[in-house]
């Protein structure tokens, strides 16, 4: 039986504990800057005192005394002293050349204690979590505060830093791999990919950690968009940990216990720091909010995190010892994306809206701002698709003066910084690898892969399906193959069923994450072959559901109507005749323009019938005759009142809704009508 196998057999019976913190007990120690050094290090030319894995390497026999402490407390796995031992981490002592040997002893010595505790009490056995920190810089955060496109390491420098160290961990003897203190999750996204790269062998744990009581992460995800964002991992463990304490940790601990389909843990901090930065909760108290969150079936390991010692391990063990571990619930495959806020696909979500104006071949708004090198007004298209019901953006930079994968990171990491639009997940959309890739490796959020397909065999398509999956995205495939682009039923059905095969069968693909786009083309462009493509992507959608259960559908809508450029009027009321028929069809999503749908009934009824001779081909002049309808319309515009319904509101929320919506329009009027009621004008600041 493997070490993961018996760490489950023990999950599956009762809580397991994890040990404490390493700062305390180190800092209780008193050691100077020499007891640091060592001889090793002793001409060193940098101060090295408060680097606690550098221990691992001058003071073996203290961290070996630390874990002998802790698993004498009942701990039954050890954490090793590495949670800064990577190159970028140790970078700050000038120390980065002697990380991966600060891992690769940090486990061996935690190995040594747990071999030792399980050969004294071979019927409790012991394990070794590997711990791999935050690290010290952000890929979702820039520190500076006049660029927000800034980033001070690239993906793969992360990467590479922490598959130096896991390797080394590995080679030191961990059982599994804890990536802990999770405050940007594409830190811990570029820490899965390392992982898969240098040790697949091993088990992940995964640990969330909330900055405040929204229970969002540094980064602004909450945890049921984390789960989303890492579970494509299949973590062994997933939980929360340091954060404000057990007292404040509950409500984002039942959103990730609910959601996972896997075991969950909890280590808090003993409580929040004091004034001089030190942790004043008692293990009494810490041990009895981790057992109320094991009564009431939310946690499978409990342990101690900041500030927490080996007598609260053993109070905290004493008290979950009679209590059973949390069952894992079933959970229902659906469709699940995330940006900082969670996106799911269920019942009766309805039509799925992906806003195309973020996108310099569907917008040339967007694209002349794009291409002037004007991003930050670019964020503010993306806030009108946003605000206009955009469930989705997608963004492509594919234009001939872009250097795309430049342009789609800088645009990328902007657009993490505004909130608004970073809440929704993101369409990553090229028909370029690299650019699509560079995307990927921007996003902390499930995104998804606008798009891979055939057209190049089937080597080609499963590689990219599989760095696909390695980024943990959800992916569209063109109905597109080596004979070209599927324009019949039957050909769409054929590609997309070969493609699910592929997805599932070779990569592992789960059918939730597969979108099938069997093409939108166009319509009524005089050429008699083109007049029966709309009616057979309608047609070829509940077939492809049928035979590729579990997908979802899409199409790019705006592809339509491509023969009545310049003619908006009408190419809105084939758009929405079009969506129509196919959402009742089986049609998921669509990439559309979401400020800019008509509602099918207030089509005027002679133009209906024209565009709808066309969808269905359903008269063989169906195409002149809308052409010569058409002219009608030509440099008409669709008028549209703006929605003023949020004004009747009481005025504070009306505040609420312009601050968050951006709207200075009324900001003047409603202030004062606020002051007015207001006891004091610092209560309208304050939102009282």
């Amino acid at each position: 039986m493997t070490a993961a196998e018996r760490l489950r057999e023990i999950l599956d019976r009762r809580i397991a504990v994890l040990d404490g913190s390493w700062g305390v007990l180190i800092h209780r120690k008193g050691l100077s800057e020499a007891d640091y050094r060592g001889e090793r290090l002793r001409d060193h030319g940098r101060d090295v005192k408060g680097d606690p894995d550098l221990l691992n390497l001058t003071r073996p026999e203290l961290v070996a005394e630390i874990h002998d402490a802790y698993f004498g407390a009942g701990a039954d796995i050890a954490t090793t002293n590495t949670f800064t031992a990577t190159s970028i981490g140790q970078a700050d002592y000038d120390l980065q050349h002697l990380a991966a040997e600060m891992s690769r002893e940090g486990a061996r010595l935690a190995r040594a204690a747990a071999d030792a505790w399980t050969e004294r009490t071979p019927e409790r056995p012991r394990f070794v979590a590997g711990a791999v920190g935050p690290l010290n810089v952000s890929l979702s955060v820039s520190p500076k505060v006049d660029d927000p496109s800034f980033r001070s390491v690239t993906f793969e420098d992360v990467r590479a830093s922490y598959a130096e160290q896991i390797a080394a961990l590995s080679e030191g003897g961990a059982d599994l791999l804890l990536v802990e203190t999770i405050f940007d999750t594409l830190n811990a996204k570029a820490a899965i990919v390392a992982a898969a790269d240098v040790a697949p062998e091993l088990p992940l744990w995964l640990s969330f950690t909330a900055i405040d009581r929204s229970g969002r992460n540094l980064s602004g995800q909450t945890a049921e968009a984390f789960w989303i964002s890492v579970e494509h991992a299949s973590p062994l463990l997933v939980g929360v940990n340091c954060s404000l304490g057990a007292s404040e940790m509950r409500p984002f601990l039942e959103g990730l216990a609910r959601v996972a389909d896997t075991y969950v843990s909890c280590y808090p901090n003993a409580g929040l720091p004091n004034a001089m930065g030190e942790h004043d909760e008692q293990p009494a108290d810490t041990s009895r909010y981790l057992r109320a969150f094991a009564e009431d079936g939310l946690v499978n390991v409990v342990g101690g995190c900041c500030g927490t010692t080996p007598e609260h391990v053993r109070q905290i063990a004493a008290a979950v010892e009679d209590l059973a571990p949390r069952a894992l619930p079933a959970r229902e495959p659906r469709t699940r994306w995330s940006g900082l806020e969670p996106f799911e696909i269920g019942p009766d979500t309805g039509f799925v809206m992906v806003g195309e104006r973020t996108n310099v071949t569907g917008s040339a708004r967007f694209r002349s701002l794009v291409e002037a090198g004007d991003l930050e007004a670019a964020v503010e298209v993306a806030l009108e698709q946003v605000r206009s019901g955009a469930n989705a953006l997608d963004v492509n930079m594919d234009a001939d003066l872009l250097d795309g994968e430049r342009t789609m990171t800088r645009f990328l990491n902007l657009l993490a910084t505004e909130p608004e639009a970073a809440r929704l997940p993101i369409m990553v959309d090229s028909s370029r690898w690299s650019v699509l890739e560079a995307g990927l490796r921007c996003l902390q959020g499930k995104g998804i892969v606008n798009s891979i397909s055939l057209k190049e065999g089937e080597e080609p398509f499963l590689e990219q399906a599989r760095r696909v999956r390695r980024y943990g995205a959800a992916v569209v495939v063109m109905a597109f193959d080596e004979r070209g682009q599927a324009d019949t039923v039957e050909r769409k059905v054929e590609i997309c069923e070969r493609a699910y095969r592929l997805l599932t069968g070779q990569v592992g693909f789960p059918p939730e994450d597969i979108v099938f786009d069997p093409n939108v083309l166009a319509v009524a462009t005089g050429i008699e072959e083109h007049d029966e493509f709309a009616k057979a992507f309608i047609e070829a959608l509940p077939r492809i559901k049928e035979r590729c259960p579990g997908v979802r559908t899409s199409g790019g809508i705006s592809n339509l109507s491509f023969a009545f450029r310049g003619n908006q009027h009408v190419r809105e009321a084939m758009h929405a005749a079009f969506l129509y028929h196919a959402i009742r069809a089986g049609l998921d999503m669509g990439i559309v323009n979401a400020g800019l749908l008509m509602v099918y009934e207030d089509i005027e009824p002679e133009l209906l019938e024209h565009v709808e001779d066309v969808i269905w081909n359903r008269r063989p002049d169906a195409t002149e005759r809308l052409v010569e309808l058409a002219r009608r319309f030509e440099g008409a515009t669709v008028e549209r009142e703006e929605d003023l319904a949020w004004r009747e509101a009481p005025v504070a929320k009306r505040l609420e809704h312009a601050l968050v919506h951006g709207i200075v329009d009324f900001v003047e009027e409603d202030v004062e009508e606020a002051r007015l009621a207001a006891a004091r004008p610092l209560d309208v600041i304050e939102g009282r």
